[in-house]
């Protein structure tokens, strides 16, 4: 499946899902949540990984928005921040970072008190909590697949947000413990050669693909109603 949505400004993440719901950009989020409905025909998918080849290519915005649109639909939905060396979530949903993922697996706090609610009904937050030395040794640790399962049985849907592909293995680790992987890629800045070395290494992982999301597309409001009819 390929999507593709508006443009990112630079570095922030704008939750348009929750803010401008009526807004065309919001409906390409519903439709990425739709096609990842009709892929669990086969295959459960409850835990999605989204992964990019670089940094900059939109993968926590659209992390963040699909976790809205998944929760809109009435799903209880937990987006996780797993990118423990910069984490980004915690500041578009204004909430403390101090205890967070990495505090819960190293049993500093009960995971219950480090999920926090969001102002977005049905969506919760895991953020990466304190910065640990040794990230991709913490995310394929034991501690950590006991959580992720945990988290699928309390949760309709869990989002992970990850580092780029091509600059760590912490993407590699998780995807291979997810029930699907989406790859992020920004129009005139992901090159095909890029994209094409992630998805193998991805592949490599064992991962599910289920998609790629390609951002930075321009539709013109002509456009996307000629689109939709």
């Amino acid at each position: 499946m390929k999507f593709s949505k508006g443009k990112k400004r630079k570095k922030l993440i704008h939750l348009i899902a929750h803010m401008n719901p009526m807004l065309p950009i919001t409906e390409q989020y519903r439709q990425i949540r739709t096609s990842i409905q009709f892929s669990s025909v086969d295959k459960t998918i409850k835990s999605i990984v989204l992964a990019s080849a670089q940094s900059g290519e939109g993968k926590s915005t659209t992390a963040s928005n699909l976790a809205i649109v998944l929760a809109q639909q009435g799903n209880q939905v937990l987006l996780v921040d797993a990118d423990l060396r910069k984490p980004s979530i915690h500041y578009a949903f204004r909430v403390s970072n101090i205890e967070g993922l990495t505090n819960v697996l190293t049993k500093e706090v009960e995971l219950d008190r480090a999920i926090k609610q969001t102002a977005i009904h049905n969506l919760s937050l895991l953020t990466s909590g304190s910065k640990p030395p040794n990230p991709s040794e913490i995310l394929s640790s034991n501690s950590m697949e006991i959580l992720m399962g945990k988290l699928k049985e309390m949760f309709d849907f869990v989002i992970y947000d990850t580092p780029p592909v091509l600059a760590v293995t912490d993407s590699q680790v998780l995807a291979n413990k997810c029930d699907g992987v989406i790859l992020v890629v920004a129009s005139g800045k992901t090159t095909k050669e890029l994209a094409l070395k992630s998805l193998d290494v991805l592949k490599q992982a064992r991962a599910h693909i289920l998609g790629a999301v390609v951002n930075g597309i321009e539709l013109s409001k002509k456009e996307y109603y000629r689109e939709y009819k």
